[in-house]
Formats: structure tokens, C-alpha cells, sequence
């Protein structure tokens, strides 16, 4: 069974590139995701009271961390379009996770 799922997993078939296409296309969005988010956050929050996002690098941490692990060693937005942003990001995060495991799962499911 293991023998047999890693063959699998070493041919090039086209349902092989169909989840390389896959894939690739959820890491390249989530990037673009993760660059809009960061700018998004660091426009609302950087003014706002009692923030620790002071920079855009402090964004970027944030938002990438935020897609990661919907938790941040810095504090939520303080602002309500930052909080908006932040939800949207979370939301993001779990369609990806969800829509990838099931990509593979699909893949490793069908039978040759």
C-alpha cells in the first residue's frame, strides 16, 4: 500500500500537473492575498492609537502570520476597517487550508 502510494507520487500524469496547477495557483494568490492584506492593514492601522503596527514590515508580519496561524504575537487592528481586513484574511486562510486538503485528498482518493 505505502510502495503503491509512492509510485504514485513519483509519475508526471496529467491529474499529477492538474494538482501542481492547483497548488501553484493557492500559493500565488495567497502571496497576492497576503501583499493586499499587508498594504490594506498597514493604511488603516498605522495612525491609529495604541497599535504596534508602526511600519509596513509590521503589516506584512502581521498579515502573513494572520494567514499562517489566525494568531499574531501583535495585537489585533484597532481600527474597524483593519478589523474588516483581518476577518477577510482569516476567512482566506481557512477556504485555503480547507480547498488545498481536499485537492490532495481528491488526488490520493482517485482510483488508477
Amino acid at each position: 500500500m505505502i510502495r503503491e502510494e509512492l509510485a504514485r507520487l513519483t509519475t508526471w500524469e496529467e491529474r499529477h500537473r492538474r494538482l501542481f496547477a492547483r497548488l501553484a495557483l493557492v500559493l500565488v494568490s495567497t502571496a497576492v492575498v497576503d501583499l493586499v492584506g499587508s498594504i490594506l492593514i498597514y493604511h488603516f492601522e498605522r495612525h491609529a492609537h495604541g497599535t504596534q503596527i508602526k511600519v509596513f514590515g509590521d503589516a506584512l508580519f502581521f498579515t502573513t502570520v494572520q494567514l499562517l496561524t489566525v494568531s499574531s504575537q501583535i495585537q489585533n487592528p484597532f481600527t474597524p476597517w483593519g478589523r474588516v481586513a483581518d476577518v477577510i484574511l482569516e476567512i482566506w486562510a481557512v477556504i485555503v487550508v480547507a480547498g488545498s486538503a481536499g485537492a490532495i485528498a481528491a488526488f490520493f482518493q482517485k482510483a488508477d
